[in-house]
């Protein structure tokens, strides 16, 4: 058994799987078989009220040169969580994460995260009118502060590998030259550290060239304000 705790709780370590394991809520990604098992996302209410969100998996596993055996997915997702919190890149908070073998030899796993309160999916944002009711200097820093948390990510080379926009969340507190502008990337499944910088950004950044609506001039000032944190051009965006 393979268990991380990474917050307090009121309720004993040795429980706390079973605790969240029964948890049950609103399922917001139902549960899918792949790489040999189910995996889906409950948004669940903690002890506290809190609301939560619950990513249960059933013999969801992938392999790798370390892992040749398999590894629950949910324990790569939790270092990728941890590097990037240490770099600074905003992301959900980890609450919980455990993996144990059930009965038949199956992993079974878990990671609970907070929600991200305020926030909404970028795609919302604009549908909802977030732009022109920010106006378009506030705009221009959403940009700016997804590419500072994008090159941050890959200058410490890391890839998101599934950097799709549903994954982009954005809040905005504030109004005019006060408001405050925040970006947070959700969904580090796939993550995983690549051998350089420049790989992980162009990989990531021709991903979220493909599966964006950015217009054209938004993607230029994208890619200006990503290329001056990054500190250098990346070949082909």
């Amino acid at each position: 058994m393979a268990v991380q705790c990474a917050a307090k709780s009121e309720v004993a370590p040795q429980d706390r799987f079973d605790y969240f394991w029964n948890l049950r809520g609103e399922w917001v990604e139902e549960p899918n078989v792949r790489r040999g098992g189910e995996s889906g996302v409950q948004r669940v209410l903690g002890s506290n009220g809190q609301l939560l969100y619950t990513k249960r998996q059933t013999g969801h596993i992938y392999r790798s040169w370390r892992y040749p055996f398999g590894r629950p997915t949910v324990l790569r997702e939790l270092d990728a969580l941890t590097g990037m919190h240490l770099l600074g890149v905003r992301v959900p908070e980890i609450v919980f994460c455990g993996a144990q073998r059930d009965p038949v030899h199956k992993w079974r796993a878990l990671l609970v995260t907070k929600a991200l309160d305020g926030f909404e999916e970028l795609q919302h944002w604009y549908a909802g009118g977030g732009r022109e009711r920010c106006g378009e200097a506030v705009h221009d820093r959403v940009l700016q502060d997804l590419a500072e948390n994008l090159a941050r990510m890959h200058k410490a080379r890391w890839q998101h590998s599934c950097i799709y926009i549903k994954h982009v969340f954005v809040r905005v507190t504030g109004e005019g030259e006060a408001a405050k502008v925040e970006v947070a990337l959700i969904d580090l499944e796939k993550c995983r550290q690549r051998l350089t910088a420049d790989r992980a950004a162009a990989h990531d950044m021709k991903q979220l060239r493909r599966h964006s609506s950015f217009s054209p001039t938004d993607w230029r000032k994208l890619v200006y304000f990503y290329e001056t944190a990054f500190g250098s051009a990346i070949k082909g965006l």
